[in-house]
């Protein structure tokens, strides 16, 4: 196997590395193996390209990075193989705007020639690149979350449907909060607007109060926000009884850091569970303790595939927590590990789509999951954390499961 080993390795000083080489537009190729042959098959197989769309840089450099190690290590824990061929993942920076994800996915399907797409963070971006994946008839296979779309003949989801964080959450805040009033608030991009509406327009349903002026979520510039005071001086005007946000990466430490610094730190936050992932949690500190959060994963899951998965990741990535975004990029893998070898020797990407729609319940981390036949996003289930004290460190824990969404 040849990696690169600047790509892999998790300091500060390699990520900048990384940055250098990717920007000079240099493809990153993370695994690459000697194939076995297909028994009585009569065929080598080929080299299988794997798309990996996702940001290299910026506030969402860290999300990407977990969407690339996430795959990565299902491919080191496989030899380096994709049902049953050599793989090579290709990597395409997703930028901060829609033009930048598709120059990049052009490349990835036009020069490349990949067999599939993975990764992609804002999930406008799946929206702004579907005529392409159409076009090609080539299999994205995303690791993070996305808005409904009306063609998903080619589009397949292994984390979450971008508006199912707030859905999940919202009985349990409404719960919580009885009569009371919930200011909402999260990032002005598709995947902060879908999350936020899946909130509010559920706690409205169950009878919920929003403590907005407007009695919409408000939204702050993505992403470019770092202060975050302004909002938290107009929650206190509202006199809200508690707060429920979405935020990632960066702005989840500011907003959280900010808020327990504020004049409304008495007021309980409860949060998607992207607010408070382990990245975001080291850095927040103290300031997060005691949030609820609501999330698909969390690494204390006890079952077998979690076990095995947090033990070679604590080996490949000492020091560092895997994420929901780890585990379904990881997933992604396995996906098409499976679909590969469903589909037989050098398969199309069309037949790998094919293969995709017929797998049934698939084992994971998170528990056993299987793809909607309508949204080819996954049944599974949600589960409610806190952020408690696991000896000196600040870890999610799951309280209870909070619902099955999906169906």
């Amino acid at each position: 196997m040849r990696r690169l080993t600047w790509w892999t390795r998790p300091h500060a000083a390699a990520r900048s590395d990384r940055r250098r080489l990717l920007a000079a537009g240099l493809t990153g190729v993370l695994a690459v193996s000697t194939a076995g042959c297909f028994g009585g098959s009569g065929e080598t197989p080929q080299l299988i390209k794997v798309g990996m769309l996702a940001n290299i840089d910026g506030q969402l450099e860290a999300p990407g990075d977990e969407l690339r190690d996430g795959f990565q290590l299902y491919l080191d824990m496989h030899d380096g193989q994709l049902g049953g061929h050599p793989a090579e993942m290709v990597i395409g920076d997703e930028g901060y705007e829609s033009g930048v994800a598709v120059e990049s996915a052009t490349r990835l399907l036009e020069q490349d020639g990949v067999s599939a797409i993975t990764g992609i963070i804002n999930g406008g971006n799946v929206t702004a690149i579907l005529p392409l994946i159409n076009e090609h008839q080539v299999p994205l296979v995303g690791g993070l979350g996305r808005p409904e779309l009306d063609d998903v003949t080619y589009v397949w989801h292994t984390n979450l449907l971008s508006e199912e964080p707030g859905v999940a959450m919202a009985p349990f805040v409404k719960q919580e909060v009885g009569n009371g009033r919930v200011y909402a608030i999260g990032p002005d991009f598709q995947g902060g607007r879908d999350e936020l509406r899946g909130f509010v327009d559920t706690f409205k349903s169950l009878g919920g109060r929003i403590a907005n002026p407007t009695g919409q979520a408000v939204f702050s510039p993505f992403p470019g926000t770092t202060d975050f005071g302004p909002y938290l001086d107009e929650i206190a005007q509202t006199g809200a009884d508690a707060i429920y946000c979405f935020f990632d990466a960066q702005s989840a430490i500011s907003f959280v850091q900010q808020y327990a610094e504020s004049d409304v730190a008495d007021l309980p936050l409860y949060a998607a569970g992207f607010v408070t992932e382990p990245a975001s949690l080291d850095a927040q500190g103290a300031a997060a303790e005691g949030i609820y959060n609501g999330l698909n994963y969390s690494p204390d899951l006890d079952n077998a595939a979690n076990r095995e998965f947090v033990a070679a990741w604590n080996a490949t990535y000492p020091g560092r927590t895997p994420t929901s975004i780890v585990m379904a990029s990881y997933d992604a893998a396995a996906v098409l590990d499976r679909a590969i070898t469903a589909a037989g020797v050098n398969p199309t990407p069309a037949e790998i789509n094919a293969a995709i729609a017929g797998l049934g319940q698939l084992t994971s981390p998170r528990g056993p999951w299987q793809f909607a036949k309508t949204t080819h996003a996954p049944i599974q289930k949600w589960y409610l954390r806190q952020v408690r004290r696991d000896g000196r460190a600040l870890a999610n824990v799951v309280v209870s499961e909070l619902t099955t969404l999906g169906g």
